[in-house]
């Protein structure tokens, strides 16, 4: 009897993928992307490929290179992902009202 390969449920692995994102930061701004609210999408097709559109606090940002990197390395970190395009989108652009309650804690904004 062959083995049945055993499938990692989407809610599981985009709570991977979430805990991930919550390791990159911004160097300017002490609090993680995904708390930021700049991650305005995840997809995750059947082959495990992942595809994540999200934005910057400001379009002209010097390290925004450094910042897709992270995310993207992170994310192929994952053992379950197989690879990850990551999608710089302005539309909508982002406000501060996109953080979460977490974030704007951190940043004593409430």
């Amino acid at each position: 009897m062959a083995e049945e390969t055993k499938k990692v449920p989407f809610l599981e692995l985009e709570t991977k993928i979430i805990e991930v994102l919550r390791t990159v930061y911004d160097p300017e701004i002490p609090v993680n992307v995904y708390d930021l609210g700049l991650i305005y999408k995840i997809d995750v097709d059947d082959d495990k490929n992942v595809n994540i559109d999200m934005t910057l606090t400001a379009p002209n940002c010097p390290i925004a290179d450094d910042i897709f990197l992270d995310v993207k390395t992170k994310i192929e970190g994952i053992r379950e992902i197989k690879s990850a395009t990551i999608n710089l989108v302005f539309e909508p652009a982002w406000t501060m009202d996109m953080m979460s309650e977490e974030a704007r804690n951190m940043l004593d904004l409430d």
